[in-house]
Formats: structure tokens, C-alpha cells, sequence
């Protein structure tokens, strides 16, 4: 079995238990998929743990899988994942935040380190704040390797409606930034 084969082919031999297909489908779709989860969750051992499940999925319904569905098995492990994560995000849990502090060191740039990991832990905040929809939409389209219109697919909108889910994300996003302080937005929105 080489890299060669579609998901859908893959699927198939993975329908008929091939390990070999399953990992070659996971090498093949991991990388992304935790990138995604990690992003939307902002905890990577929930991440690894969503796209674990993800992947059970993926082995039990390989039976169900039809080549001739309404979308690519990838647009569809995208939709998993996504739901995965919102789900656990609705639920409550407790998480701690690292102490920023202990990451300074006296090497050059230390300063500029520590001011980019505290812009980014504010920006994580903020997405943190907006409608999950909207926060999905923003991921999907700017932090994940899918165009706009298989982000539409994924989250089961419209391209129309996807483009305002953005524009809606965006605005809530510098608006939740620009209430917190960071009027330097640059270029980011």
C-alpha cells in the first residue's frame, strides 16, 4: 500500500480491518487534524485526546464510508474534529494558565519572547470570548490547510454565509482585542 491511494481507497481496505491503511490514513491526516484541535481547543493534550477519537471514528464507521457521499473524507474528518472540540469547550472544566514569567531568560530577545507569548496567550484569550461559530469559522479558514469553501462544508454553511461568519469573527475579535488594550492590530484584521 503506497501513498498513492485515495482516502477513499484507503477507507475501503480500512473497512476490511487493514491496520496498514488505517496508519497510512492517520500519517496522512494527523498532522492537520491536531494542528486544528489544538488551536480551537488550546489544550494540546485535549487536542491528542479529540483526534484519537476522531480516528476511532474513522475505524468504525469505515464501513459506512460511500465514495459518492456529499463530501471528502478529509472535509469530513475536519467536520469531527471541529465538533469534538466545540463539544468539550461547552462543557465546564478547570485549566490553569502557565506562569508567564518563569518563561524570561537573560539571553538576547528574551524581552521580545516573552511580549510575542503574551500577545498570543491575549489573542487565545480573545478567540476564547467569540461565538463558537464564529471562532471555528476564523480557524478553519485562516489556521488550517482547507480553502474557503471546504471550511464552508465543514461547519455545513454556505460559502455566502461562511464570508459573514468571517466578517463577524473579525469584528468581535478586534473588538474584544481593542477592549482589552491592543490597539495595534496591524495588519492581523
Amino acid at each position: 500500500m503506497t501513498h498513492c491511494h485515495s482516502d477513499d481507497d484507503l477507507l475501503e481496505q480500512v473497512a476490511k480491518g487493514d491496520r496498514l491503511a488505517f496508519q497510512l490514513l492517520m500519517e496522512r491526516h494527523a498532522r492537520v487534524m491536531l494542528a486544528l484541535a489544538q488551536r480551537i481547543s488550546g489544550n494540546p493534550d485535549d487536542a491528542e485526546e479529540l483526534v484519537q477519537d476522531a480516528f476511532l471514528k474513522v475505524w468504525t464507521l469505515a464501513p459506512k464510508w460511500r465514495r459518492d457521499g456529499k463530501a471528502q473524507f478529509s472535509t469530513w474528518l475536519h467536520r469531527v474534529v471541529l465538533n469534538g472540540c466545540l463539544d468539550r469547550r461547552r462543557r465546564p472544566a478547570w485549566t490553569g494558565l502557565d506562569d508567564m514569567e518563569e518563561l524570561a531568560d537573560s539571553a538576547l530577545g528574551a524581552a521580545q519572547n516573552l511580549a510575542l507569548q503574551r500577545s498570543k496567550l491575549m489573542v487565545q484569550e480573545a478567540m476564547a470570548t467569540i461565538p463558537d461559530r464564529q471562532r471555528a469559522a476564523l480557524f478553519l479558514h485562516y489556521f488550517s490547510e482547507i480553502s474557503a469553501p471546504q471550511a464552508a462544508q465543514v461547519l455545513e454553511i454556505s460559502v455566502a454565509a461562511m464570508e459573514a461568519l468571517l466578517i463577524r469573527g473579525k469584528r468581535a475579535l478586534k473588538k474584544e482585542l481593542m477592549r482589552r488594550g491592543i490597539t495595534d492590530l496591524g495588519d492581523m484584521l
